[in-house]
């Protein structure tokens, strides 16, 4: 009996792309990847280079290039093609340009007759995954963004060098925005099941010198920092990416913090911004409502209403 394979295109074979295409390669996460490019040589170059991979993996992954017209039978599309900001510029600065690669990108794509899943990580992801949504007229749990998954990670890993414990021994989102407005739901951070407020109350003195709001910093200024040193962050969010694209292909069920659109979640609707989801083979099957303190609850709702003002700055026509 011929087994269904798995397939999925990655429009933009840039740092980002390619980084997660690499991933994808080294978890055998799917059968088939096609990578696309606006310059289809260098869809090809990265194409040629993940193949020469095969000798030294497990198992085989097909990699080949392609465009957005091909898109048609793929399981998961992954768009990373986007418009970067400049030193000195927010994720915010540059909508107008997403706008038009999100429009240029995402038409084709179902003009080819794609049927499957949207997994956005182009900045600003929440905005441009509210594009996709809008462009795309897909059901809203199939339409995924990053959002704050690779913040969450960074938060993770942060506290992990803390408490030297591993990353994974640690529960706990950014949420909000994939940006300057992200905040972390400390009241839900644990760690081996354990509430870090209660950790830091039972051990004063131990932490005296630990500053939750420092960490909350280090955590939204992670990515500007290797930003600024090498001009890209790529390996973390490629990651991120494999492991959402991983979580739908295989019905995995994991809790990311991701980029959703939300329907009356969190009092919110209309919106697209980062909060714990169930990713399973469907895309999203559940938005989990963290009960949020009073002090939470109004960051959350300063971070819609940020993102909510760019989506109404821009003409969806």
């Amino acid at each position: 009996m011929k087994r269904k394979s798995r397939k999925v295109a990655i429009v933009g074979s840039g740092l980002v792309g390619s980084s997660c295409a690499y991933s994808m390669v080294n978890q055998a996460i799917c059968d088939e990847i096609m990578m696309v490019d606006r310059t289809y040589d260098r869809a090809m170059a990265q194409a040629l280079d993940l193949s020469h991979c095969t000798d030294f993996m497990g198992t085989r992954t097909k990699v080949y290039a392609g465009t957005t017209s091909d898109c048609a039978g793929m399981d998961i599309v992954i768009l990373t093609a986007g418009a970067n900001p400049k030193p000195g510029q927010t994720r915010l600065d540059v909508l107008d340009d997403a706008k038009t690669i999100t429009r240029s990108i995402v038409t084709p794509i179902v003009e080819s007759g794609f049927d499957g899943i949207f997994v956005i990580a182009a900045n600003p992801v929440d905005i441009v995954t509210y594009l996709v949504w809008q462009i795309s007229g897909l059901p809203r749990h199939r339409v995924i963004g990053t959002g704050t998954s690779i913040d969450s990670s960074r938060l993770k890993t942060l506290l992990s060098e803390v408490f030297s414990i591993d990353p994974r021994s640690v529960n706990g989102y950014a949420l909000g925005e994939h940006g300057e407005s992200q905040f972390v739901a400390w009241s839900h951070v644990t760690i081996g099941g354990k509430p870090i407020l209660h950790i830091l109350d039972q051990h004063r003195e131990r932490f005296k010198h630990l500053d939750l709001g420092d960490l909350a910093r280090k955590t939204k200024d992670a990515g500007w920092e290797i930003f600024t040193r090498k001009g890209s962050t790529h390996f973390g969010i490629g990651s991120a990416l494999a492991y959402i694209a991983r979580s739908i292909l295989n019905d995995e069920h994991k809790i990311i913090a991701v980029s959703a659109i939300l329907d009356g979640e969190y009092g919110q609707k209309g919106i697209c911004t980062g909060v714990p989801a169930i990713i399973a083979g469907e895309g999203i099957q559940e938005l989990l409502e963290l009960n949020l303190n009073e002090e939470e609850s109004a960051k959350f709702t300063a971070s819609c209403d940020i993102i909510r003002r760019s989506i109404d700055s821009l003409s969806l026509s």
